[in-house]
């Protein structure tokens, strides 16, 4: 009898462990390769300088459990011709899914939010506001530019005293984060992007972004799934943390609080491999965007065929 009770108080042991385990994966600090030294600035910063990628082939979400048969995070079938993603760069090891809290790899978003996604979706042909940014050739967004698409994953981190600069491949946009700790701008000025001001926490970069207008859509690619198109609000708070684990690799997590939108907050976490290698090219995307007046032709024309049969 000994014996048994012994086994069984194990067996609640592990189990316990791994649940404590699954439950608080988002918040395990980053494991900083043991032979690692990172470098610093000539200002005396922690140095993240350099190309950095995110191509990755991990799902944005987990499977939905209620959804029998259908994928939870991919982009079904959509995606950018064999030219555009074909490379010979490092890919992230496969996980889970991106999301990492709440534990089930799901974003906890409000019905209303997806309704609103999904009438969006079938109005593209009415006006342009009913796209993403990203097709309207506006902006990726923040953090949806740091979420992977199918091609163009660069970004190269740039320091000087007092900024961080993070320069996108996609649309090229270049987000300017003050580390110097002045003051944010009047609350009433909202923008695309939010404010960021960032701070150093030891070795990590720690970017906070508030002032966000109601424009924006939190993620913008396909291979976000069910979460692209899913609106932001002016009440979002974005946290973003940097923290170089190697010479090669960022480890890199942003936490989203909207309570106009979420249930609670979420967290994405994913590695950022660097490859000084890759070459960062123009993202011309007024001049190649077919998609959006295209689509917006097509509206044009229903409009008319439908005045005419009135």
């Amino acid at each position: 009898m000994t014996s048994r009770a012994s086994f069984r108080s194990l067996l609640g042991i592990i189990v316990a462990v791994a649940g404590f385990s699954a439950a608080t994966l988002a918040q395990t600090p980053p494991k900083t390769q043991d032979s690692y030294r990172q470098g610093r600035t000539p200002d005396g910063q922690p140095d993240l300088q350099g190309i950095w990628l995110n191509f990755d082939s991990t799902p944005f979400e987990a499977p939905d459990p209620k959804a029998a048969g259908r994928g939870g995070g991919g982009a079904d079938g959509t995606g950018p011709a064999p030219e555009f993603a074909d490379h010979s760069h490092k890919v992230s090891t496969r996980r889970a899914s991106m999301v990492v809290e709440p534990a089930d790899g799901r974003v906890p978003v409000m019905k209303w939010a997806e309704d609103k996604r999904d009438y969006d979706l079938a109005h593209i042909p009415d006006a342009p506001e009913h796209e993403t940014p990203w097709v309207r050739c506006i902006t990726r967004g923040h953090p949806a530019g740091m979420f992977p698409a199918g091609y163009n994953n660069a970004y190269q981190i740039i320091q000087t005293p007092g900024y961080v600069f993070i320069v996108a491949e996609m649309i090229h946009e270049t987000r300017i984060i003050p580390i110097d700790g002045r003051p944010k701008l009047n609350e009433k000025i909202k923008q695309w992007n939010g404010e960021p001001r960032g701070r150093w926490e030891g070795a990590t970069l720690v970017v906070e972004s508030t002032n966000y207008n109601s424009k924006g859509s939190i993620a913008t690619s396909a291979a976000t799934g069910r979460i692209r198109g899913i609106p932001q609000t002016d009440s979002m708070h974005v946290v973003e943390r940097f923290t170089r684990v190697g010479q090669d690799t960022i480890d890199y997590s942003v936490t989203i609080t909207d309570p106009k939108v979420y249930t609670r907050p979420w967290t994405v976490r994913l590695p950022l491999n660097r490859d000084d290698s890759y070459e960062m090219f123009e993202y011309s995307c007024q001049e190649g965007n077919y998609a959006l007046p295209n689509a917006l032709s097509y509206g044009r024309k229903r409009d008319r065929e439908a005045a005419g049969s009135r």
